[in-house]
C-alpha cells in the first residue's frame, strides 16, 4: 500500500475531487502560505447553511477587525486554497507538530516508565523511543487528507463511518481534546506553584495556562500557527538546561524489575502506551491543514508530520524517563514526585536557584502550545455533533471548552496521574481502530472510485457506517479482553506475567479482519 496522489481529471467526477478546473476557479492565491491564511478565509463569506443571519454578521466583523478564523467545519474549497505549497510550508508542518509536543505532557509520559511499569531507564528508552514513532505513523497517514479533502479531521471521518456513526468518533476525540486540556492547564498550575513554593495555588497556576490558550484558540488558525512556528524556541533551550543539570542523577543502572514473563509484559505494556500518546493527535491531524493546496505531496505531508511529531515526543520520553528513573534513586527527586509531576521538574533545576525557577516557569507556559491545537480542534467537534450545533459559531465553541477542562482539572487536580494512565490507554485503543478502517477503506474499497469530497455534509451520499460501526464494537471487544487498566484487567491479559497491556494491537487486529468482509457486504446490499 502507498500514499499516492489522487488523479486529476478536466471535470470533477466520483473518481477525482482533488482539483477543480482552473476556469471554474473564482479567485487564486499567489503564494501557498500556511501562515498567512487570512488570504484563504474568503474575508467572511464562509457561512454554514444553519448559521442565523445574525450570527453570520457578527462572524464577519470580528473577522475583519481582529482576525478571528470565522470557518468552522466548512470544507475549504480547491478554489479558495494556493496552487502550490512551498518548501516553507512543509517547514510549517514539522515546527507545528515539533512546538505543540515538545512539551512536559509528554514527559510525563515517560515518567511512567520507570515509576509505573518499573522499567529500567535503558529498556524504557528504547521501548518509548520505538512506540512514540510507531504512533506518530498513524497520526501522519491521516494528517495527509488535509490538504489532500478540504476537510477537517472527523469529517473526513464520515466517509468510512458514515453521518450518525461518525458521531461515536466525534464525542471520543471531545474526550481526548478536553482531557489533553485538563493535563496541559493542571502541569502548567503544578508547575507555577511549585516555582512559588506554595504562595500561588495550583488552581491559580491552572487558570492562567488556560486564559492564554483560550485568546490564541479564539482567534483561530492564523495566530494559531504563527504562535507554534515560534513557540518551540525557549522550550529547546530550556531543555538543554535540564538535561545538563539533571542528566548526572539519572539512574543509568537501573534494570527493568521482576522475572523476564514480568518484565516483558511491563516492557510491551509500556510501548503501547508510548504510542498512544502521538497517535491521540489522529483524530484532530486533518484540522490545521484544510488552507494547504490540494497539490500538496501527501509522502511530503506525511513525512513531516511525522518528523515534527515524531521527534518532539522521543525528546520528551526520553527526558521524563531519565527523570523517572532519578526519582527511584534520589530521595528527594522522589519527594518532589510526590507532591507532583511538576514539583519533580521543578526540584531537578534547584541547582540553578532563582534561574532553575524561570527555567520551570519557561516549561509551564510551554505547555499552552500543546492546549492551543487540541482546543481548536475541541471547538470543531461541537460544530460536528449535530445541525443545531453548527448554527453557533466556532469561537463560541472555543470558550466553552476552555471552561470545561479547566473547570475538570481544578476539581481533578490530586488525582492528575491516575487519571492520566488510564486516559492514555483508551485513546490509542479506538484511534487505533479508526485509522486501520481508514486505512482499508481507502486502499481497498476506494482504490479506484476515489473520494468525492463535496459529499462532506450529504448524509444520503455517504456510507450508511453499519460495516464499520460493527467492526468497531468488535474490536472494542477485543480490546477489553487484552486490556490491563486499574480498573479492569482483561481475562487474556492476565495471562502473560503480573498482566499485559495487549487492547492496542488486539483491538487493531480485530477491527481490521472484521472490517472489509463488513464493509463489502454493506457495499453488495446497502449500495453505499
Amino acid at each position: 500500500m502507498t500514499l499516492t496522489e489522487a488523479n486529476t481529471s478536466t471535470t470533477p467526477t466520483e473518481k477525482s475531487f482533488q482539483e477543480t478546473p482552473k476556469e471554474e476557479h473564482a479567485h487564486r492565491h499567489a503564494h501557498a502560505a500556511p501562515h498567512d491564511l487570512l488570504d484563504a478565509m474568503e474575508a467572511g463569506t464562509v457561512q454554514a447553511e444553519e448559521e442565523p443571519k445574525i450570527l453570520h454578521g457578527w462572524n464577519v466583523k470580528l473577522e475583519k477587525l481582529l482576525g478571528v478564523e470565522a470557518r468552522g467545519i466548512e470544507r475549504v474549497e480547491e478554489s479558495d486554497r494556493p496552487d502550490k505549497a512551498t518548501i516553507g510550508d512543509f517547514v510549517q508542518i514539522i515546527l507545528l507538530w515539533f512546538s505543540a509536543n515538545l512539551t512536559l505532557n509528554n514527559l510525563a509520559i515517560g515518567l511512567l516508565g520507570p515509576l509505573v511499569f518499573y522499567v529500567g531507564l535503558k529498556d524504557a528508552m528504547l521501548v518509548g523511543t520505538f512506540g512514540t514513532i510507531a504512533g506518530s505513523v498513524g497520526t501522519a497517514y491521516i494528517s495527509t487528507f488535509g490538504p489532500l479533502s478540504g476537510n477537517r479531521t472527523l469529517v473526513v471521518a464520515r466517509y468510512t463511518f458514515g453521518w450518525w456513526p461518525s458521531k461515536i468518533a466525534v464525542l471520543l476525540n471531545m474526550v481526548i481534546m478536553l482531557g489533553y486540556g485538563l493535563v496541559d492547564c493542571l502541569i502548567a498550575g503544578q508547575l507555577l506553584s511549585a516555582v512559588a513554593n506554595g504562595s500561588m495555588t495550583v488552581i491559580v497556576g491552572t487558570i492562567i495556562a488556560a486564559i492564554i490558550s483560550l485568546v490564541v484558540a479564539l482567534f483561530g488558525i492564523k495566530l494559531f500557527h504563527t504562535y507554534e512556528r515560534y513557540a518551540f524556541i525557549p522550550q529547546i533551550l530550556v531543555l538543554f538546561i535540564l538535561i545538563g543539570v539533571a542528566g548526572p542523577k539519572f539512574n543509568a543502572s537501573s534494570a527493568t524489575v521482576g522475572p523476564s514473563e514480568v518484565a516483558v509484559a511491563d516492557r510491551v505494556s509500556f510501548f503501547f502506551l508510548a504510542a498512544s500518546a502521538p497517535l491521540a493527535w489522529s483524530p484532530a491531524a486533518c484540522d490545521f491543514f484544510v488552507y494547504f493546496p490540494p497539490s500538496c505531496n501527501r509522502w511530503k505531508v506525511f513525512g513531516s508530520t511525522l518528523l515534527g511529531l515524531g521527534l518532539s515526543s522521543v525528546i520528551m520520553v526520553l527526558i521524563g524517563v531519565g527523570l523517572g528513573s532519578g526519582a527511584l534513586a534520589n530521595t528527594e527527586w522522589a519527594d518532589a514526585y510526590d507532591v507532583s509531576a511538576g514539583a519533580l521538574v521543578v526540584q531537578a533545576l534547584r541547582p540553578l536557584g532563582s534561574f532553575g525557577d524561570f527555567c520551570a516557569v519557561i516549561l509551564s507556559l510551554g505547555l499552552i502550545a500543546n492546549n492551543i491545537p487540541g482546543t481548536y480542534s475541541a471547538a470543531l467537534c461541537f460544530q460536528l455533533l449535530g445541525r443545531w450545533f453548527r448554527r453557533v459559531p466556532r469561537w463560541f465553541w472555543v470558550i466553552v471548552s476552555v471552561i470545561i477542562y479547566t473547570v475538570c482539572a481544578c476539581a481533578g487536580r490530586n488525582q492528575l496521574f491516575a487519571i492520566f494512565e488510564d486516559f492514555l490507554a483508551l485513546m490509542g485503543y479506538w484511534t487505533i481502530m479508526w485509522c486501520t478502517m481508514t486505512l482499508e477503506e481507502e486502499h481497498i474499497f476506494r482504490r479506484k472510485i476515489g473520494y468525492n469530497w463535496s459529499d462532506w455534509n450529504k448524509p444520503s451520499k455517504l456510507p450508511l457506517g453499519v460495516a464499520a460501526f460493527t467492526a468497531f464494537c468488535i474490536g472494542w471487544v477485543g480490546a477489553v479482553l487484552c486490556m490491563y487498566q486499574v480498573y479492569f484487567i482483561g481475562p487474556i491479559a492476565k495471562m502473560v506475567g503480573d498482566g499485559i497491556d495487549l487492547g492496542f494491537p488486539v483491538a487493531a487486529a480485530w477491527t481490521g479482519l472484521c472490517y472489509p468482509p463488513l464493509r463489502w457486504l454493506e457495499l453488495k446490499y446497502l449500495k453505499r
